[in-house]
């Protein structure tokens, strides 16, 4: 086993272990993946200011996402397919995001379900929602996460139609995969994979199949998903979702200042500055780059996070030195599970809150609540 340093040393081990489909599907962005490459450079062109002969004892990077204590400003994003990346792989990374102590995000199209995430943490979890066509179907699997005790929905709003995503088309991404030729070779070079499959029954997206009219089986899903994703999504559908959820809502996609106002408008205890880990529209800009812009526009009404690109505990800080008052990874937590399972979602976290920790006090600060821009060289963050 490798001494895993980083986030890239867990890349590195999940490229080695996950068939290529599913290290693909999450390891890219869409069209030329010019939005993808810079949810991640742009961190790296805001510099530090590194201060000295300052007290670094007893820090603490604690605070609360929409009122949820939390060891970091981190929650895990939503993740589809986060179960073909590691057998069950969802219910691993809850777990570790649990003991941890930070929020756990189950996507829709998840391989395991809403009930099993319950019955295997027994702790709240936060649910994300994408709107369908068929509205009984949304309101039968809001009322599931309320039985699951999940005490957050969020909604994501940047996925009416799928982004142009060559790779995923090129691999004939499936869940489970085709017995191809191509894949069949492919999964003989992956046999910890295999085998861990072999040993669970969650196979398929399990949300859908046996909840929703008229899905049994995954020919029939993938002929009510292509159907379902609704591009009428609005405003009003943000309304009708807030009605019959009831708690914390958290809004997903916001990338304009105009959009943040009416997510704000709309009620949303938080919002998410993304652009889907650059997998819609290619030649948006990064997240970070976006995130100062409406922080400043309605950071005093709602909490903003963000996500996209964060590969470090660095990243993190400056986000949060930007306004950023939570963050989510995914990419981070997906490296880490199909690199180890649970043990590497930990051990991503476990880099994550170390950087973090390290580079706050080498800053000049013992309490993450003190952090502001003035950690941050004037001129090399966006304004």
């Amino acid at each position: 086993m490798p001494v895993i340093t980083n986030i890239e040393d867990l890349r590195v081990l999940a490229q080695k272990r996950v068939p290529r489909m599913f290290y693909d599907y999450a390891d890219s962005g869409s069209w030329t993946e010019s939005t993808y490459r810079a949810n991640e450079s742009d961190f790296a062109r805001i510099k530090l200011r590194q201060r000295v002969a300052v007290n670094m004892e007893n820090r603490s990077t604690a605070t609360t996402m929409v009122g949820q204590p939390v060891a970091m400003p981190v929650a895990i994003a939503p993740v589809g397919l986060t179960g073909m990346q590691h057998a069950d792989g969802e219910i691993h990374a809850a777990r570790a995001a649990q003991k941890f102590g930070i929020p756990f995000t189950l996507s829709t199209m998840s391989i395991c379900s809403i009930e099993d995430i319950a019955e295997a943490t027994g702790a709240p979890f936060w649910f994300q929602l994408y709107m369908m066509r068929d509205r009984s179907a949304m309101e039968q699997m809001i009322e599931r996460t309320k039985v699951a005790r999940c005490n957050a929905l969020v909604l994501t709003l940047d996925l009416q139609v799928i982004g142009q995503r060559h790779k995923d088309l090129k691999n004939g991404l499936t869940a489970p995969p085709k017995p191809t030729l191509r894949n069949i070779v492919n999964l003989l070079g992956k046999p910890r994979w295999c085998l861990g499959m072999a040993r669970t029954r969650r196979r398929t997206f399990r949300n859908l199949v046996g909840h929703v009219k008229g899905v049994s089986d995954m020919s029939s899903l993938a002929a009510w998903t292509n159907e379902q994703f609704d591009p009428r999504l609005s405003w009003a559908d943000v309304e009708w979702v807030k009605q019959r959820w009831g708690g914390k809502l958290i809004l997903k996609g916001i990338m304009e200042v105009e959009d943040a106002r009416r997510a704000v408008d709309a009620g949303a205890d938080a919002i998410v500055v993304s652009n889907h880990g650059g997998r819609q529209l290619d030649g948006a800009p990064s997240s970070i780059e976006a995130l100062p812009e409406i922080v400043a526009a309605v950071g005093t009404r709602t909490e903003v996070w963000m996500d996209g690109g964060i590969r470090s505990g660095q990243d993190v800080l400056k986000a949060w030195a930007l306004g950023a008052r939570g963050t989510m990874i995914g990419r981070a937590m997906v490296y880490g599970l199909g690199a180890m399972g649970e043990a590497g979602v930990t051990k991503a976290l476990q880099i994550i809150h170390k950087e973090l920790d390290v580079t706050m006090a080498f800053c000049g600060h013992t309490q993450l609540q003190q952090v502001n821009r003035d950690i941050l060289r004037s001129g090399t963050f966006p304004t």
